[in-house]
């Protein structure tokens, strides 16, 4: 009740609220669009003098350098910052619905998400393993998949680079990059601040101040967020509700200018998240591949039915002894030195960061005791260190050859614990084991890198890069079971889903290449087309987990290293736009063929299903990729956005002792719907001369996904589509903005991930957006 009155507050004194502007760069009643052919006008972070991007076009910097998005041979796509908090896509996994080719594997912990890229991604909890795709913030590369789930806060942009991207930004670029930059302060004193509520009590604050603390020489610029949505689900047994998050962070950029060729960037930042994400029932049932036999759990049915839920593709309800609780701190620190030497400029980031996550969930996922459902807890805790350094030097434009030439460093450390309480019916009575796993890695990452421009004439050139990347990978393992006090490892003595005493170890280091050529040609002032090989390499990997097996426990070798993952990449595309910018376009096609696949496939355990990460063999992702805007007339933007995405499995390699369902080949991967579209519409016209007015509407179409690489039929989420559309009142001259807005027009059920149950059924994870909501966000800027 104390939501609903507040919300009541809110709307009657949105007049108290203070908000962030559209942008700083755009036009009164130029209404925000983004797509890959055309987003709201963005500063980079540096200047190059040599780059002159026209007025209008937004600024990138994907290869290490300010470049107009359209010149830029990569199929990439540009959101703003101001377009985000407007559409309130406030993390990675919101931003998906409005980039096709790009999806988001989500989870009941922040450590089991990770982005997918023309279908390729990485599903794992292990440490021992990198993402496909690298998420990097101001600069610096996150190394673990959780740690991009993070609020996105006050960001100038995000660019999403396509495809294998390992020569600039490393190993755990092969699928693709999801680059974040953030808001650096003015020149001038600021403050803003964002205030919103919706109908199913979310509240979100945002606010800050920036400016000058020594004219001409420091700026700063610190900003804070606070979010917390009560959720969308429900637990009947604890009687709360759930799917719920509370976020609450603060970001500092200092930045100096002691002389004209130096600049000092410092950031820090720090967030805070609570979660109680926790899948629910979708089905009692199972689909067998290839078999398609179904089997139906009447235990199941009975225990939810006990409960008074019935499973079914619109539930959200569950029924467990705990609710999902997951605490998680992401915070660091870097700092960035740009020093020009002439026309040349040398660039220095040094960052370290820190990752803390505890979980605690319920391991069978039901309530009650009974011969056909033991009873489980699982408590987990991780703590993941990185440090980096990256040094690179960038020559001047104009020549037969410019180029930037650069040296990386990463120190990876991950240290955890998990906990498994299990409680089995014996003989009639109750008996509980307890399972303690530690175990951790420890990596260093060397490499040398580079990438050149070969200039034949003004308008066609060559494109080379290479990076070389050296690995060392180091794991322990260390697990004890209550079964086992004697720590004799006797297999007898293991219950289901924990094994008894395991103490392993082992070192890996390898050595790889990722390199990129092309050619580039304008067509024009505004119109370019290149084509591109490029090579990825995602390095050597250990499947460290809470169930990790010992050699003389299986043939499956978990203590055995991975070997590296490596991709073959040809793109060609064409991008341009008219002189006044009335039709913007981004075309692509592609072809990538990933060889030793790192993947998850699911194996068994004494009757519980785990999943298990191997090189699966070889898959390829295959597709076409377009972006358009158009400008028909003053006020009116439209963005159309669609990609086409093959992506299959080509020679799956089966693991020894797994399931015969492992013939797979020519299935499709996870998380790789055929189709994807979307569409974005907004026209801004004045009401007065002081006020506009906005409408604003998108459409989001997703085919059919399948969520699991086992290719199970009940993990298949049917297509859809969703409707959302918003109205602002907008003052530009008093810099405030009053927007109200509606998500999931149509009320449109599905699923963000569907998966078979621990023992029987199907789950599904419950969006944000499972149904229809409304909302009010008003922004002011001073």
């Amino acid at each position: 009740m104390h939501r609903r009155r507040l919300f009541a507050f809110l709307t009657t004194t949105a007049g108290l609220a203070v908000a962030l502007p559209a942008t700083a760069q755009q036009a009164p009643d130029t209404p925000t669009q983004d797509t890959a052919a055309g987003a709201t006008p963005a500063p980079a972070a540096a200047a190059d003098p040599a780059a002159n991007p026209a007025d209008g076009d937004v600024v990138v910097t994907a290869r290490f350098r300010n470049e107009s998005l359209q010149q830029v041979p990569i199929a990439i796509t540009a959101l703003s910052g101001a377009s985000l908090a407007e559409r309130q896509l406030n993390n990675v996994q919101a931003i998906t619905a409005a980039i096709p080719s790009v999806n988001f594997r989500t989870g009941a912990s922040n450590k089991d998400r990770t982005i997918f890229i023309r279908g390729v991604g990485t599903i794992t909890t292990s440490p021992g393993v990198e993402p496909s795709v690298s998420t990097v913030l101001d600069g610096v590369v996150l190394t673990r998949p959780g740690q991009a789930t993070l609020d996105l806060g006050e960001v100038e942009r995000i660019e999403v680079l396509r495809g294998p991207q390992g020569t600039l930004f490393g190993k755990n670029a092969s699928a693709g990059v999801v680059n974040i930059v953030t808001r650096d302060p003015g020149d001038g004193f600021a403050a803003f601040g964002e205030l919103g509520a919706t109908t199913d009590e979310e509240y979100r604050v945002k606010a800050g101040v920036s400016g000058p603390l020594i004219p001409g020489k420091l700026a700063a610029l610190i900003g804070g967020l606070y979010d917390d949505f009560g959720g969308n689900t429900r637990n009947v047994v604890t009687g709360n509700d759930t799917n719920a998050s509370r976020r609450y962070g603060v970001r500092a950029k200092l930045v100096a200018t002691p002389t004209e060729t130096l600049k000092l960037t410092a950031i820090g930042d720090y967030l805070n998240t609570k979660e109680t994400v926790a899948a629910v029932y979708s089905s009692a049932s199972q689909i067998a591949y290839p078999s398609r036999a179904v089997t139906t759990s009447a235990p199941l049915l009975a225990a939810l039915g006990a409960q008074g839920i019935t499973p079914s593709p619109t539930n959200r309800a569950n029924a467990t002894d705990i609710d999902t609780d997951v605490r998680d701190e992401n915070y660091g620190g870097s700092l960035t030195a740009e020093l020009g030497l002439g026309d040349y400029q040398v660039t220095s980031i040094t960052a370290w960061r820190q990752w803390l996550n505890h979980q605690r969930q319920d391991y069978d996922g039901l309530t009650g005791l009974s011969t056909a459902f033991p009873q489980g807890l699982d408590d987990g805790t991780v703590n993941s260190k990185q440090f980096s350094q990256e040094l690179r030097l960038t020559s001047p434009r104009g020549g037969l050859i410019d180029y930037v030439v650069g040296a990386y460093y990463l120190r990876g450390e991950t240290d955890e614990r998990y906990q498994r309480t299990l409680t089995t019916l014996t003989a009639g009575a109750p008996l509980t084991t307890v399972g303690v796993a530690n175990y951790g890695i420890t990596s260093h990452n060397y490499a040398l890198f580079g990438e050149a421009n070969v200039n034949f004439t003004s308008a066609f050139r060559a494109i080379a890069g290479y990076r070389s990347t050296w690995d060392t990978l180091d794991f322990y393992h260390v697990r004890t079971s209550s079964n086992d006090p004697t720590n004799s490892g006797a297999a007898a003595l293991d219950r289901p889903a924990i094994r008894a005493y395991h103490n392993a170890s082992g070192s890996t280091d390898r050595r790889g290449d990722s390199y990129r050529l092309g050619l580039q040609l304008d067509l024009g002032a505004r119109a370019q087309t290149y084509f591109t090989y490029s090579r990825g390499y995602k390095g050597p990997a250990y499947n460290v987990y809470f169930n990790m097996r010992s050699l003389n426990a299986t043939t499956l070798l978990d203590e055995l290293p991975l070997s590296p993952e490596t991709s073959d990449s040809f793109e060609i595309g064409l991008k341009g736009s008219t002189a006044d910018r009335a039709l913007s376009y981004s075309l692509a096609a592609y072809t990538t063929t990933f060889d030793g696949y790192q993947a998850n496939f699911n194996d068994v355990v004494n009757g519980a299903q785990v999943t298990r990460l191997i090189n699966a063999g070889s898959v390829r992702s295959r597709g076409v990729e377009a972006d358009v805007t158009l400008r028909p007339t003053a006020g009116l933007t439209v963005g159309l956005s669609g990609a086409f995405t093959d992506a299959t499995v080509r020679d799956f390699l089966c693991p020894p002792g797994a399931p015969t369902s492992c013939n797979i080949n020519g299935q499709p991967l996870p998380f790789a719907p055929r189709v994807k579209l979307y569409e974005n519409a907004a026209y801004r016209f004045a009401l007065s001369d002081s006020l506009s007015m906005e409408l604003q509407s998108d459409v989001s179409f997703s085919s059919k996904t399948q969520y699991s690489l086992n290719q199970t039929p009940s993990t298949i989420q049917p297509a859809y589509a969703i409707w959302n559309a918003s109205v602002a009142l907008i003052r530009p001259g008093d810099g405030w903005q009053l927007r109200a807005y509606v998500k999931n027009i149509t009320d449109q059920s599905y699923a963000s991930f569907l998966a078979n149950g621990s023992f029987a059924g199907t789950v599904r994870f419950v969006p944000r957006d499972d149904r229809r909501y409304a909302g009010l966000l008003l922004r002011k800027d001073f």
